[in-house]
C-alpha cells in the first residue's frame, strides 16, 4: 500500500477484509519483498510530489515495469496512466508526472467537483468468481472528483463504464451528452478504477487484485 497520502488507511481495511496481509509503504526499501501495491485515492499531484521527494518514483516505474501487480483507484489511475489529457502543472510550469505502465490516457477531476460527487451501480467484468444463482451482482461505485479515461490501447481491457446519466439509477446526474465514460481498465498486472471501492464496503474489486497476485485472474 503506497501510504504517502490519500484514503491508505481505507485500503488497508479492505485488504485485510478480503484476507490478506497488507502494510503501508513510504520508502524504497519498503518495495522489497511485495507481492503487489495498491495506489490509493487522494491527490495524484500531492503523491507525485511526495514519491519524489521520498526518492520512490523511479523504483516505483522500474518495479511496475518489471511486472510488479498494482492497482490504482482515482489518484492511483491517474499515476498508473501513461498520459494525462490535462496535467496539473508547478509554479515552474511543468506538468505532473506519472509512475505509468497503463496504455491510458485520462482526464483529471472528469466528473466535475467534491459537491458533484455520485454513486451509481456498474456492470463489472471479471468478477465472475462472486457469481450466484442470479449472477453477478452489479458493483456499487462511489464517485468523488474521479478521473475517466479518454483513450485506452491495444493492450488494455475495459471492465467498466458509466453510461450517459440515468437520474433512476444515480444520485447525481452527471452530464454525459450521449457517450460512455471508462471508469475500470485492467492491463496484465495492472488494475485500475476511477471510483473508490474501499469506501463502499464493496470487497471484490480488492479480492480481484488479490487473485492477480496469486495468479488465480
Amino acid at each position: 500500500m503506497l501510504a504517502l497520502q490519500g484514503d491508505f488507511r481505507e485500503h488497508l481495511r479492505a485488504i485485510e477484509a478480503a484476507g490478506a496481509e497488507a502494510v503501508g509503504i513510504r520508502r524504497p526499501k519498503e518495495l522489497d519483498g511485495l507481492d503487489g501495491l495498491i495506489i490509493p485515492g487522494g491527490e495524484s499531484t500531492a503523491i507525485d510530489k511526495l514519491a519524489r521527494a521520498f526518492e520512490l518514483a523511479e523504483p516505483l516505474r522500474e518495479r511496475i515495469a518489471e511486472g510488479l501487480p498494482v492497482y490504482g483507484s482515482c489518484a492511483g489511475m491517474i499515476l498508473l496512466a501513461n498520459d494525462i489529457a490535462d496535467p496539473a502543472t508547478d509554479l515552474s510550469g511543468a506538468p505532473q508526472q506519472t509512475f505509468g505502465g497503463l496504455d491510458i490516457t485520462v482526464r483529471r477531476n472528469a466528473f466535475g467537483r467534491q459537491r458533484e460527487s455520485f454513486e451509481t451501480d456498474l456492470d463489472f467484468k471479471g468478477l465472475d468468481f462472486s457469481a450466484t444463482a442470479s449472477g453477478v451482482a452489479p458493483v456499487h461505485a462511489v464517485f468523488i472528483r474521479g478521473p475517466w479515461v479518454e483513450r485506452v490501447g491495444p493492450g488494455v481491457e475495459i471492465l467498466a463504464q458509466v453510461e450517459p446519466a440515468d437520474p433512476e439509477h444515480a444520485s447525481h446526474a452527471v452530464p454525459l451528452p450521449g457517450t460512455a465514460r471508462i471508469v475500470a481498465v485492467r492491463s496484465g498486472h495492472l488494475l485500475a478504477t476511477s471510483f473508490h471501492p474501499e469506501v463502499t464496503g464493496e470487497k471484490r474489486v480488492h479480492e480481484l487484485f488479490i487473485r492477480m497476485i496469486r495468479g488465480e485472474a
